[in-house]
């Protein structure tokens, strides 16, 4: 059995969870908004001890790794690090637009375009898309409000996962064949078997090198 740890800090919920061979075998959420830092290690810990296994156990350690929380991206990374240094373990990370989109994939099928848009800030966005056999038509990045259009514009049905479905639904009114769905909470189901492919495809990066997907500038204020 090939056990992943999975570790999304992306929001402000944080989720471990353990799958076995691309099946979630158990998972936890904090219940503390945005304190992830004093929370993970701790969910980590009770995760493994529930699912029966040691750390020394895991096959690798596979994290979302944005587009999200700034600080929350770090501490993800940090600890994913932390523990692919001490274990021995290859480092797998995902797009949290990848995973959207990849689970709309599996849940939706028979559309064209699959396609995960996310709120950046006021009239900015995170996006990315795929084709029917989930290869890569967007490049996962950073636009302005007035690109979603374009972007969109395609033939053939289109899936959208979005956390601004009411916005979208009255601005892209005019696009043929657009299917929205509001839910973008990450699926663990479709992560786990996600992240086995991966992994049986050796898609490890390099521990040293690795950083989170920003895919923005990160803005500063004195």
């Amino acid at each position: 059995m090939k056990y992943l740890l999975h570790i999304d800090t992306s929001s402000d919920v944080g989720t471990v969870a353990i799958s076995g061979d691309g099946i979630t075998v158990s998972s936890l959420n904090t219940q503390e908004t945005r304190n992830h830092a004093g929370a993970i290690n701790n969910m980590i810990a009770e995760l493994v001890a529930a699912a029966g296994i040691s750390l020394p156990q895991l096959s690798a350690i596979t994290v979302c790794a944005g587009p999200g929380s700034y600080t929350g991206l770090r501490i993800g990374l940090a600890t994913a690090k932390g523990l692919c240094y001490a274990l021995d373990k290859p480092l797998l990370l995902d797009n949290r637009l990848t995973l959207l989109a990849y689970q709309a994939y599996r849940q939706h099928h028979g559309c064209s375009h699959y396609v995960s848009l996310l709120l950046a800030r006021e009239k900015e966005y995170f996006i990315a898309g795929y084709d029917p056999d989930f290869n890569e038509t967007i490049h996962p990045q950073h636009i302005s409000e007035d690109q979603v259009a374009n972007l969109l514009e395609k033939n053939g049905s289109t899936y959208i996962i979005t956390d601004a479905q009411e916005k979208l639904t009255r601005g892209l009114h005019i696009i043929n064949n657009l299917q929205i769905g509001g839910n973008t909470k990450i699926d663990l189901d479709s992560w786990s078997f996600y992240s086995f492919e991966k992994y049986n495809c050796n898609h490890f990066v390099n521990l040293m090198e690795s950083e989170p997907f920003y895919l923005k500038q990160v803005y500063t204020h004195k």
